[in-house]
């Protein structure tokens, strides 16, 4: 797991691009790049339109990061930015959304040698149940779903880069774990 980066940092590296340091900008990617691609990668569940969102990310960042009042909420606004380019590119790619990744389920597969084959048969079909079920939630409940436990962000970061209520992505993550239970249970 990736360690966040520092807020306090990053703010001060966004008020020197502001004042036009592009030293602090190349700083700032660099500090950024590995957050944007992943979620980009894992979104977008290719290699190469991943790279293009990141490309349109910091384009955007770029000519937007004046307007960031606030450069401590600037991961929540890089989130956000992100969320739009990929949703941008997804819609385009797939005429939908289309975040599943196969990936997203594997970070709960234990690589270890089944010392069981019926143990580890039931364990396969288990998650093929889950990943279906997943694939199977309305999409903003898919999306909340894999943006928390996969991309590893708060509701807070979530809600700011869906342009959403705090309280909504709350109520979409209840049901989206409530329709889990209910087709995992049968």
């Amino acid at each position: 797991m990736s360690r966040e980066p520092d807020h306090g940092y990053l703010a001060q590296l966004v008020r020197k691009v502001q004042q036009g340091d592009m030293t602090a900008f190349s700083e700032l990617y660099a500090q950024t790049y590995n957050k944007v691609y992943n979620y980009a990668r894992h979104y977008l569940r290719d290699e190469f339109a991943a790279q293009d969102a990141v490309q349109e990310v910091y384009i955007l960042v770029l000519r937007k990061i004046d307007s960031i009042e606030n450069p401590l909420l600037f991961i929540a606004w890089l989130n956000q930015i992100s969320f739009r380019v990929c949703y941008d590119l997804g819609y385009r790619k797939t005429s939908g959304y289309q975040v599943m990744e196969d990936e997203f389920l594997s970070q709960f597969y234990d690589e270890a040698p089944a010392s069981n084959p019926e143990a580890s048969a039931i364990y396969d079909e288990e998650l093929n149940l889950l990943r279906d079920a997943i694939r199977q939630l309305p999409t903003l409940q898919r999306n909340i779903v894999i943006m928390h436990y996969y991309n590893h962000m708060k509701l807070t970061e979530i809600a700011d880069a869906m342009e959403i209520s705090l309280s909504s992505v709350k109520r979409y993550m209840d049901k989206a774990k409530a329709e889990l239970h209910a087709k995992l249970k049968n």
